[in-house]
Formats: structure tokens, sequence, C-alpha cells
């Protein structure tokens, strides 16, 4: 569980140093999101989910 907070943390952490070292870059970002379609952003966001749990399953054993 103290790693999950940790990591939580982290996350916090790098998003509000992007939004506060570019934010210009962030907004246009964020406006770009809206020309893609639901479809694709659930896709990118499961093969995130993917990758990400492949790497802490294999930096914790």
């Amino acid at each position: 569980m103290k790693e999950l907070i940790i990591a939580f943390g982290l996350f916090l952490f790098i998003e509000g140093i992007l939004y506060a070292i570019f934010p210009s870059k962030m907004k246009s970002m964020l406006k770009k999101l809206e020309d893609i379609s639901s479809n694709q952003l659930r896709l990118g966001g499961l093969i995130f989910a993917v990758i990400g749990f492949i790497i802490i399953y294999f930096m914790k054993n």
C-alpha cells in the first residue's frame, strides 16, 4: 500500500511539473484530445494500463 501512495504522489508531481513548465503546450494538447474518438482514448488507456502493470509486475518480482 505504501508503494501505491508513493506512485500516486510521483504521478501528481510529474503532472504538476508539466503544467508548471509548459502551460501553453499542455492547453493545446488538451484541446487536441477533443478530436480523438472515445474508442481510441479507451484503447490508449488500456494499452498504458497494461504496460504499467507489466512494469510493476517485473519490478516487484
